[in-house]
């Protein structure tokens, strides 16, 4: 499974990717404003820092503008995804882009129905929000679990990208269905990490080593 993480802090981004774990980046409207940064400038860093796929949002709502968008930004860098909303105008900039070569992230997917409109319109990745569908009481890793039968069912090449991830559950079980990608904020890949028995372990380590009065030199 791919990891994406979901920020326009490049400072974060750059610390995640030296693990060598990090697979690409999401941004969105909100991010882009958190960070207080000019949005092409974020993401032309953003693309400079990491080798894959780097999802910039078009903010227009109709397909001519969202077009008129899409060509400024995926001028940027090869790697820049277009991320486009699960709507109609959409769906419409998504067909036209990959079929013209370009990566397209299909973004605010709430049920596998849209999941299934995106992947026949050729989306390089569909994103499920998984944790605001629980947010509101939904069980948000259903959707992945069907959208993932659904793709196979049928063969689509769309990528599953869970998006909206809340805690590192939200990862297992989306490793667990066999999903391509999660997106996370830095947050909660640096949870991923944790465990206190591996910590506690490395204090026992420590601890005994001290004990012997040995370097390595």
């Amino acid at each position: 499974m791919k990891f994406f993480v979901d920020t326009a802090d490049i400072d974060q981004i750059r610390e995640l990717a030296e693990t060598g774990l990090l697979d690409g980046v999401t941004t969105n409207p909100s991010l882009i404003h958190k960070s207080g940064k000019n949005f092409l400038e974020v993401v032309r860093d953003i693309a400079a820092a990491v080798a894959g796929p780097v999802s910039a949002e078009v903010v227009a709502t109709d397909h001519a503008e969202m077009m008129r968008e899409a060509e400024i930004l995926r001028k940027i860098a090869e790697n820049v995804t277009i991320k486009v909303p699960l709507t109609i105008d959409g769906l419409k900039t998504c067909k036209a882009l990959t079929s013209d070569g370009t990566m397209v992230n299909v973004t605010l997917c709430f049920t596998a129905n849209q999941a299934l409109l995106a992947a026949k319109a050729g989306a390089t990745f569909i994103s499920p929000f998984v944790g605001r569908h629980d947010d509101i009481g939904f069980d948000g890793m259903q959707i992945i679990s069907d959208i993932r039968i659904i793709y196979d069912n049928y063969d689509y090449a769309t990528q599953i990208l869970v998006a909206s991830i809340r805690h590192p559950v939200h990862v297992l079980e989306s490793a667990k269905i066999g999903a391509d990608v999660i997106t996370a904020p830095p947050a909660v890949i640096h949870q991923l990490f944790k465990h206190p028995l591996t910590d506690r372990g490395l204090e026992t380590f420590a601890s005994d080593w001290a004990k012997t009065g040995q370097t390595i030199a």
